[in-house]
């Protein structure tokens, strides 16, 4: 018998008992007659104490151990003189009585502690060592408990989980495909699926009219960190379902997940506008934990002789409640922070609302005290506020001031990780115009419905069309998306000819959906989850990594098992496939 219990049950109710535990070594000391090892396995930590008096042999045995040595102990539970307030187990000890190496360890690369002193790089090559801290173990579990919790509140709302195929069909449409190349069918490949969209919508076809599945996704498109090549998703489907039903269900899961895991009731889900969520944030992915909203100007702002305003197609700010006493210094660092690439804009301009009534800004030569009421009045201000603004091309400068708001919010403490405000963004536009390639492309994907209302728009003014679509938004985290589907092979044909396909090259990619379509297609709709990302937000942190337990770094390589990798000529000539050197750098043809 290896183990009688964990390192994490045992407590003064067990006070005498004959254990036996076993486990990693986390840490040992040496305090003169006595030495004392904290003894680690998922479940928690227990201390062991070996007395030189009592057991000289065994007490030297004991100081000979190294960190991460898996051992095994036969003692008895007592109880603690000093005792651990931080550990589940620090009202008791083990006195040892017998000890066994079951495999020694090597000198750890890194601490294996809760702050580690290892570099992210050095940690990912030695995933497996890393995996053993705590943080990290708190995070698989979380992400364990989410995904019972999911299946069960699916499964008790009567959704069935099937699997759909890896090996699909490759597409155009969305990010790059991951392809395998086929043995058995020479010059042809596969793809990995990037969503089950097309298999979930054929399972409806079927009669399956609540589906979900918690599947792997696989995109090959540039890394960050809430991205990742493979990811997982929660991905539901039902049949018979307009938007509102669908945002029903996903409503009561989210707010069963989070009450289940986190102990938090969430309130309302309020919904919002794709085009009002621009509008007043920027993004379409609002953080709503707290206001700052957009407030144009162009109509108090230009024609007062500021070359940059009027030559601008739009000024906007912001109202920063309480910040109107900011330095010199603080308002040339926030210049600074919008002026970096990654913000794009050329500069900023600020107006203090005094305390006096009066106001200060940056562009006093061109507005009077009585143009900056004006504006005051637009921003709802009061004094001791700051109002921030930026300038130029529309698109580009809300992706700008909708940066700085986030940042003000994160100076201010307004986006704190204990709140946590839903918002459901709907009514996005259908289609989305590519000007690299003069066409226009699904924003979502080719098979979301566009309302009703403006199908007889679809070619005619196809920018002009709205969709059946939703997003699923919190603490500005895009969370979830969907819609209802095209179940109509002739709205299905009208779609795919807004998208720039011939009737052949529809017909070559989809013509599968396109004939289940003929043989009763029920109107349908879904949903599918971010797991990754929701497991990181339950967990309070911005990286997916950490909430994966082999995930790959910003350039798509696992450095522990050296992926990805060559591969033989013999099985390349397998695959009917060869390397050719391009410029002394190898390319795969």
């Amino acid at each position: 018998m290896y183990r009688t219990n964990t390192c994490g049950e045992l407590s003064l109710a067990d006070v005498n008992k004959k254990v036996i535990l076993s486990g990693w070594i986390q840490k040992s000391r040496d305090l003169g007659g006595m030495t004392f090892i904290d003894l680690r396995d998922r479940y928690g930590i227990t201390q062991l104490v070996f007395d030189m008096d009592t057991n000289e042999d065994l007490c030297k045995k004991a100081r000979k151990l190294g960190r991460e040595y898996v051992i095994k102990v036969k003692g008895t539970v007592a109880e603690r003189s000093n005792k651990n307030k931080n550990l589940a187990t620090g009202d008791i000890e083990i006195i040892v009585e017998a000890i066994e190496i079951l495999n020694a360890s090597q000198v750890p690369p890194f601490t294996i502690e809760e702050n580690t002193d290892g570099g992210e790089e050095l940690r990912m090559k030695y995933r497996y060592l890393d995996l053993r801290r705590k943080p990290l173990k708190e995070n698989l579990l979380l992400r364990h408990k989410l995904s019972m919790a999911v299946r069960n509140f699916l499964s008790d709302n009567d959704f069935v989980e099937i699997e759909t195929p890896y090996l699909i069909k490759s597409t155009p449409e969305g990010a790059r495909d991951f392809v395998v190349p086929s043995r058995m069918n020479r010059g042809e490949f596969y793809a990995l699926p990037q969503s089950p969209q097309t298999f979930k919508q054929l399972l409806m076809i079927s009669g399956y009219d609540r589906y979900f599945q918690l599947v792997k996704c696989f995109r090959d498109e540039d890394l960050r960190a809430d991205r990742q090549p493979e990811f997982t998703q929660i991905d539901c489907e039902m049949s018979f379902v307009e938007r509102d039903d669908v945002l029903d269900v996903f409503e009561r899961m989210t707010k069963h997940v989070f009450s289940k895991l986190k102990g938090v009731e969430l309130g309302d889900f309020p919904k919002m506008k794709y085009d009002d969520a621009m509008r007043l944030y920027g993004s379409d992915k609002p953080d709503i934990r707290f206001g700052m909203t957009f407030v144009e100007l162009n109509d108090v702002a230009k024609g007062k002789g500021f070359k940059i305003f009027d030559e601008a197609e739009l000024v906007v700010g912001i109202n920063v409640e309480g910040a109107g006493s900011y330095s010199r210094k603080q308002l040339d660092k926030l210049t600074e922070f919008v002026r970096r690439p990654q913000v794009g804009a050329k500069g900023l301009v600020y107006v203090k609302y005094n305390d006096d009534g009066s106001f200060k800004s940056s562009i006093d030569k061109f507005y009077s005290q009585d143009d900056l009421q004006q504006w005051a009045g637009l921003f709802g201000a009061k004094a001791g506020d700051l109002m921030l603004v930026l300038s130029g091309d529309k698109d580009a400068t809300r992706k700008a001031l909708n940066e700085l708001r986030l940042e003000m919010g994160e100076r201010l403490g307004l986006r704190k990780k204990d709140v946590f405000k839903p918002l459901w963004v709907v009514d996005f536009p259908l289609l989305e115009w590519d000007d690299e390639n003069q066409r226009y492309h699904a924003m979502h994907h080719p098979f979301t419905s566009p309302k009703k209302e403006e199908t007889s728009l679809l070619e005619s003014s196809p920018a002009e069309v709205h969709a059946e679509a939703y997003d699923l938004v919190i603490n500005g985290v895009e969370i979830g998306g969907g819609s209802i589907r095209i179940h109509d092979r002739e709205l299905q044909s009208k779609m795919f000819k807004a998208l720039g396909f011939s009737e052949e090259e529809a017909r070559e990619q989809f013509g599968f959906l396109m004939n289940a379509f003929e043989y009763g297609a029920p109107p349908h709709g879904g949903i599918a989850f971010g797991f990754d990302r929701l497991a990181a937000l339950l967990g309070g942190s911005e990286s997916i990594r950490d909430f994966i337990a082999f995930p790959k770094n910003n350039r798509g390589q696992d450095v522990m098992i050296s992926s990805p990798s060559t591969i033989s000529a013999e099985q390349l000539d397998e695959l009917g496939l060869e390397i050719k050197k391009n410029n002394d750098s190898e390319q795969g043809e």
